[in-house]
């Protein structure tokens, strides 16, 4: 997949894709329709998405809470898997933030990265004020020379597949919920930090990333899966992961914190992703080390057997 970051200077053989146009934050089913169309679309074209970086909402607010799903390199990551050649990467400034609808369907569809055919989810909004939306869009493509498909929302049992919606489901704890959403589990994703190697000392080693930035799902324990992305451990794992502060610890800094099975190695500095699959328990603070590592065990225990019938 090639990554394009400025409109202003595209190489004529990077012209006439047909791109999905949207902040693909979590990449979720309804993201994936909107790109399916667009392969469908003109099949003979590039593949192609147009996102921003940062996120508009990010750009606009930059002291809100953290809200991302993902990173975007994760995002990145799970376009690429979907088929798609071209990731028009915008970065979202106040030059961009300042252009009229029309001048974004001119400037940066029409003349900037020269696509060929554009889609857009119904409640699309954009342009200067979010002025813009998917009706205005399919006008300037008659006027500029561009087709514009408008793509219908995805409901799923009597609720729109959003990010927001997969939000809501991750902070009350319900990570299957978010997966059936998603299309996939939901997944942190990110090189290995350093830590006070307390889980060595407690005979759980950890893996600790930090979710700086993403949204934080539910504070407490989950089944997971562990995909070590490169290097000599490469491969996939089960295991148990600590979402949170460590308040048993004094900590006041949410990580990520993984007990891999059966396994032995240093991972250190190495991409990791990790898949939340049920969510196991809350935070606690235990009445000592003996209390917390008897907890660990039935944690271990429980997630094992959760992971072992998927």
């Amino acid at each position: 997949m090639k990554i394009l970051r400025d409109y202003q200077y595209v190489d004529p053989a990077d012209r006439g894709a047909t791109a999905a146009i949207g902040n693909f934050d979590g990449v979720h089913l309804g993201h994936q329709s909107v790109i399916d169309l667009a392969r469908s679309a003109a099949p003979a074209a590039p593949l192609g998405v147009v996102t921003f970086d940062p996120h508009p909402r990010a750009y606009f607010a930059p002291d809100a809470a953290p809200f991302r799903l993902m990173s975007r390199e994760a995002r990145a990551s799970r376009l690429e898997k979907l088929g798609v050649e071209m990731l028009y990467e915008i970065n979202f400034n106040a030059a961009l933030a300042a252009l009229t609808p029309e001048e974004f369907a001119r400037r940066v569809i029409a003349d900037g990265f020269g696509l060929t055919h554009v889609i857009v989810g119904s409640d699309f909004c954009f342009g200067r004020g979010r002025a813009g939306t998917a009706a205005d869009l399919e006008r300037f493509g008659v006027e500029m020379g561009f087709g514009v498909t408008i793509a219908p929302l995805v409901a799923q049992a009597e609720t729109t597949v959003s990010s927001t919606a997969i939000r809501k489901a991750l902070s009350r704890g319900a990570p299957r919920e978010a997966a059936a959403m998603l299309g996939h589990w939901h997944r942190i994703e990110g090189p290995v930090i350093g830590g006070e190697q307390r889980g060595r000392e407690l005979g759980y080693p950890t893996a600790n990333m930090s979710i700086d930035g993403l949204h934080p799902p539910a504070f407490g324990v989950y089944a997971v899966l562990a995909d070590v992305l490169s290097g000599p451990h490469q491969g996939s794992y089960h295991g148990v992961a600590s979402m949170g502060v460590r308040p048993m610890f004094g900590e006041n800094r949410p990580n990520l914190e993984t007990f891999i099975f059966d396994f032995q190695g240093d991972l250190y500095d190495t991409p990791l992703s990790v898949a939340l699959v049920d969510y196991l328990r809350p935070e606690e603070k235990f009445d000592g080390l003996d209390a917390l590592i008897r907890q660990m065990d039935a944690d271990s225990a429980r997630a094992r057997d959760i992971l072992a019938a998927l």
